[in-house]
């Protein structure tokens, strides 16, 4: 073979290496799409290869499948990833209470409705807050399609929910004595800000936009009411808790647990009790909020992708 011929061959080499390394910096679009779920026009979010693993993103209160934005922009060239918003919550369908109860088993149920008209046979479950109690009935109700869990501060212990839930709790006890106090906190400017900055010191990091454009949502007519039920519900989380911790010890999940530890919404030593459920639990506790992705996206994104290429 000559010389030249053996240059070339080469150069073909590292010409198809350099591709195939550029090709894994990519970056793909993000499709901004509606599916029809029993009559409900669910919103979701769509990035990344169809035959990458799948990871399917649930968001907390008051937010919405935007608050995964950043790690779209991270991982859309490794992973394909869905994050759907809830009915009565972001793009999707806000059906009146008096036709639609605002309950976790039902959006649970219609979250796994939006799992069998994709077709999404397994996933990673990436829960957060309000994720929480809708993936854990999710993973309870199939555990077939789960390969492994992502919980980001939310909460699976009673303890979990710490003292800031004492009037809370007073509301699930009475929920016409104390109906108005609750939506005077829950849907307010102030408890808005609070949930994403809590007690962290550098709150320069933290874009305004957050919080205003969450209560700006919260202040629409139809979002106290929807809100003020769905909380409600939020009492039948708490009796649900031994059944998910039973699951979890029960199962061994593989689990990646990620916290912000200037969190005020739940308590702290919530991240080490995942850890006493299930044994080779991942716990990684953060300089950052509830809403750890508004400031750790970077850091979030690395541990994600070393956690799902693990298996």
């Amino acid at each position: 073979m000559s010389f030249l011929k053996l240059i070339m061959i080469a150069a073909l080499a590292w010409g198809s290496g350099a591709a195939f390394a550029g090709d894994s910096k990519m970056t793909f679009p993000t499709y901004y799409r509606t599916v029809n779920i029993d009559g409900l026009k669910i919103f979701y979010r769509e990035a990344g290869p169809s035959d990458a693993p799948t990871i399917l993103l649930l968001h907390g209160l008051p937010s919405s499948s935007r608050m995964f934005e950043p790690l779209f922009r991270r991982l859309s060239s490794q992973y394909h990833l869905i994050a759907p918003d809830y009915p009565g919550f972001g793009h999707s369908d806000w059906p009146s209470p008096k036709s639609f109860a605002y309950t976790f088993d039902h959006i649970a149920q219609v979250m796994n409705r939006f799992v069998e008209t994709l077709h999404l046979s397994k996933f990673t479950l990436y829960m957060q807050d309000y994720g929480g109690p809708v993936g854990f009935r999710m993973a309870l109700a199939h555990p077939e399609r789960l390969e492994s869990l992502i919980v980001q501060d939310a909460v699976a212990h009673n303890e979990g929910l710490g003292a800031n839930w004492k009037k809370r709790r007073e509301f699930w006890e009475n929920r016409k004595e104390n109906e108005e106090a609750l939506r005077k906190n829950l849907l307010s400017l102030e408890t808005t800000r609070t949930r994403h900055v809590g007690d962290d010191p550098n709150v320069d990091l933290y874009d305004p936009d957050l919080w205003t454009d969450e209560f700006a949502f919260l202040s629409q007519p139809a979002q106290a009411e929807i809100q003020s039920d769905l909380f409600y519900d939020y009492r039948t989380n708490v009796g649900s808790y031994p059944k998910w911790q039973e699951w979890m010890q029960k199962t061994q999940p593989r689990l990646l647990v990620i916290w912000g530890k200037h969190d005020l919404s739940f308590d702290l030593g919530e991240p080490e009790r995942y850890r006493k459920d299930v044994r080779k639990a991942e716990v990684h506790v953060l300089d950052a909020g509830h809403f750890a992705l508004d400031t750790k996206a970077d850091e979030i994104s690395e541990l994600v992708r070393k956690f799902v290429n693990k298996k």
